[in-house]
């Protein structure tokens, strides 16, 4: 059997070499083809923006011109994936049979040393309460580890004014976990050891304790909930803003769609004009309603840019199903969800340009992505964030197109003539 098994892994592995080998391949082609288009550095986010803008539509248009040939692909099974199927059930049964032959080897030395008269079942206490103190001295440096390596590279500060109170509430609750994962961990891998079992040893009957019952109840009761009111507290002080403050932030609309996400800013009078489904028209996919004159002069974003240091206030709605707006730098998720409109408001502190600087990164950008999994193309709806100076946001903005474009403009005034005919008539036959 183990013979067997030696010759189907020899035989299989080498397919998943060569198959490592064409990967490498093209993924070494795809980055000599990306790399002269990265090389060139954004000096200005205006320009961040733009590149942003063409990089989406080349993505999109890459996407587009590829989907019927993966659709072709998918007819057919590469004969690679029975050889791997092949290889990973032959691996599953090499590893049983040394498995059961460590085993046999294990219960054959017991028997032996028990025909022999030397068998002590309380040998393996020692060697077991070892292990447990060697395991805890390699738990605790992962910890450390954990920490001091990985920390930095999951962990860093927040880029909006809410983001350091939610960063507050993270590192305090971070604190009080940690120091409960140690204690408990030393207790509980440094008792075998000290209370193994001996020769002379006589174990000690002690069923309940009262007052240990009540410590480790009342204790942890007493920690989470000063920790929820702190985060209720918390998301009290982001989310209750006071309504002058609405009123003289940024309005922004994000609307989430499988699988993409639409940015409207509003024109010159500062407001995001009314949206109704039922306008809804394959030249006006957003429904937005043109009978409102504010929403004349919206704008449609490619991206989402900001300016630094000022209030920003995001009317988050969906088209179909329930999708989440989340920022990670910024500390922002809150679901999108259909029929209703969920707002978020922060200020952001730091440009896209000043973060590269602080991440040592030139293509660092900040990312909007869906944090639901709304389905295929779930992984296609992320957008582009980037914070710029006042005078860089306007000059962004000024190049964005309207929403009320040419087409809209003509379908709304052959709908305005009509209605105005029909309401002619409908008042002529009143009379």
């Amino acid at each position: 059997m183990g013979c067997v098994l030696a010759l189907g892994l020899s035989l299989s592995t080498p397919t998943f070499a060569s198959q490592d080998t064409t990967a490498a391949d093209s993924a070494a082609k795809t980055t000599a083809v990306a790399a002269p288009a990265d090389s060139a550095k954004v000096d200005s986010a205006s320009s961040v923006a733009a590149d942003s803008t063409a990089a989406g539509a080349a993505v999109s248009s890459s996407s587009t011109s590829s989907s019927k040939p993966a659709v072709e692909e998918v007819k057919k099974i590469d004969p690679q994936v029975y050889k791997n199927l092949t290889y990973y059930i032959l691996l599953f049964f090499a590893i049983c049979t040394v498995v059961a032959v460590v085993g046999k080897v294990l219960s054959l030395y017991e028997l032996v040393k028990k025909m022999n008269g030397k068998y002590n079942p309380l040998a393996g206490n020692n060697l077991q309460s070892i292990l447990f103190l060697i395991f805890l001295v390699f738990f605790l440096w992962g910890v450390y580890y954990g920490y001091s390596v990985w920390g930095s590279w999951a962990w860093r500060d927040a880029v909006t004014e809410h983001g350091k109170l939610i960063d507050n509430m993270f590192i305090i609750t971070t604190v009080i976990i940690t120091i409960v994962l140690v204690l408990t961990h030393l207790l509980l891998l440094t008792f075998p050891f000290i209370y193994r079992m001996r020769v002379k040893r006589q174990a000690y009957y002690y069923p309940h304790n009262n007052t240990i019952e009540k410590i480790w109840t009342i204790v942890p009761a007493v920690v989470l909930t000063v920790l929820v009111l702190f985060g209720f507290f918390t998301w009290r002080t982001i989310t209750n803003v006071p309504e002058d403050l609405q009123k003289s932030a940024l309005q922004v609309e994000v609307l989430g769609e499988q699988f993409l996400w639409s940015v409207r800013y509003p024109g010159a009078d500062g407001q995001i004009g009314k949206r109704n489904y039922k306008m809804t028209t394959p030249t006006n996919p957003y429904g937005i309603d043109f009978n409102d004159k504010n929403s004349w002069d919206d704008i449609q974003g490619s991206d989402i840019v900001l300016p630094v240091n000022k209030s920003v206030r995001f009317h988050i709605i969906s088209k179909d199903i329930i999708h989440s707006f989340f920022i990670p730098d910024f500390r922002v998720q809150i679901n999108a969800v259909p029929g209703m409109t969920n707002y978020f408001q922060f200020t952001p502190t730091v440009t896209t340009a000043e973060m590269r600087e602080r991440m040592n990164d030139p293509k660092y950008d900040y990312v909007m992505l869906c944090n639901k999994i709304c389905g295929s193309g779930h992984y296609n709806m992320q957008k582009k964030v980037i914070v710029v100076t006042e005078k860089e946001y306007k000059e962004w903005l000024s190049t964005q197109n309207k929403y009320f474009n040419e087409d809209l403009q003509k379908e709304f005034a052959a709908k305005d003539s009509k209605e105005s005919k029909e309401e002619v008539i409908k008042t002529a036959s009143l009379k």
